[in-house]
């Protein structure tokens, strides 16, 4: 698609990944999300921002009559609901003052509702030392399985969309083998310290330190997985942090040629997103535009950092052979480069989406850390 979608479209889009409970629609209540996608009347941000935040302070008032009735069964269900229709509402990313207010109220509503997960989520803040104008913590979620003693961890992280909030999914998969997850956003988005930059995986060495420092957990088996751009993150840190993590998975990542021009000046509508691709990375980058990106994100090629010929740890790549949002030419650098990999391409776009694909992920970080049993 070389044009924004028309709202006919984008509620077509909506009601596609509502049905195959996909981004951004994978967690809502189904009925109240196919009602707010019929009455969407634009896709401008004050008034997605207003139908879907609408929806979540719905919720919220819920949760709070519930807590008023000391109901924490009820008031935590209320609260993941408020957080879900929130984070659709400051979808892909807040680049409205409404998206932004949806993005902390949604936020908060999922620390309080993850209070009551099994096992419960810790919201964790660790000092970083940043930069001028960075941030000095690095904050995460933090759930540990309540019947093993120091269990092996899995670090959980999104893209430019998908933020630590979005791992939940991925998180209870490795929570049933017996991981404890640790979920933090990637540079540039969320609570992330830095933007998206050359350096910006600075702000994974405190959290792999902290890992390694808490006795309940065994710091010597992290494991890693980022998903769609967060898998550039991921191959990087394979390199970078290798004396750190014992497996990586890099799940629809990108490293090189998805930011040359050639690649992505007729790709800021691909298919599989539901609007402008590249100024939602370009804020991740700092910028709002498409010459924002386009005059920044080159400086992330991890062939030109040199980063590919380094030695790295065991890594699995994993993506769709038509990806359209980060090309598959990137999957086979990285196998031409360093270190044998392990990878698995799959039909269809982006990530590779098919009923094998996450299993298979899981599968490969669970034999090479040897996960316990649950």
């Amino acid at each position: 698609m070389d044009r924004p979608r028309t709202l006919d479209e984008a509620k077509q889009f909506l009601l596609d990944r509502l049905r195959s409970r996909r981004s951004p629609m994978a967690l809502v209540d189904p009925a109240k999300a196919e009602s707010a996608i019929t009455s969407l009347r634009s896709l401008d941000g004050q008034a997605w921002g207003d139908t879907w935040g609408q929806i979540g302070a719905e919720y919220e008032s819920l949760a709070e009559a519930a807590e008023a009735k000391n109901d924490a069964k009820a008031a935590a269900e209320a609260r993941f609901q408020a957080y879900a229709f929130y984070s659709v509402g400051r979808y892909p990313c807040p680049n409205h003052p409404r998206k932004l207010e949806n993005y902390h109220r949604g936020r908060e509503n999922y620390v309080r509702a993850g209070a009551h997960f099994d096992p419960p989520l810790m919201r964790v803040a660790i000092p970083f030392e940043g930069r001028d104008g960075e941030g000095n913590e690095v904050v995460a979620y933090v759930r540990k399985p309540s019947n093993v003693v120091k269990p092996p961890v899995i670090a959980l992280w999104g893209g430019i969309d998908g933020w630590k909030e979005e791992t939940y999914e991925n998180a209870q998969e490795f929570l049933k083998l017996g991981f404890a997850t640790v979920s933090v956003d990637m540079p540039g988005v969320g609570e992330s310290p830095v933007l998206g930059s050359a350096d910006g995986e600075r702000q994974f060495t405190p959290l792999f330190e902290w890992i390694r420092a808490q006795p309940d957990l065994d710091g010597s088996r992290i494991g890693c997985l980022g998903s769609s751009f967060g898998g550039y993150w991921a191959s990087k840190l394979a390199h970078t942090h290798r004396e750190y993590v014992k497996a990586v998975v890099s799940w629809g990542g990108c490293a090189h040629y998805t930011f040359q021009p050639e690649w992505f000046t007729s790709r800021r509508y691909p298919d599989s997103y539901l609007m402008d691709l590249i100024e939602t990375r370009a804020r991740m980058l700092g910028g709002s535009t498409y010459d924002d990106y386009a005059a920044n994100i080159g400086k992330l090629s991890l062939l030109d950092q040199g980063v590919l010929d380094e030695p790295n740890a065991p890594l699995l790549l994993v993506n769709g052979k038509d990806d359209q949002q980060s090309t598959i030419e990137d999957l086979y650098l990285l196998l031409q480069h360093g270190g044998p990999k392990d990878a698995r391409v799959y039909p269809g776009g982006h990530m590779g989406h098919t009923p094998e694909t996450r299993p298979t992920i899981v599968s490969w970080l669970s034999e090479r850390l040897s996960a316990p049993s649950a």
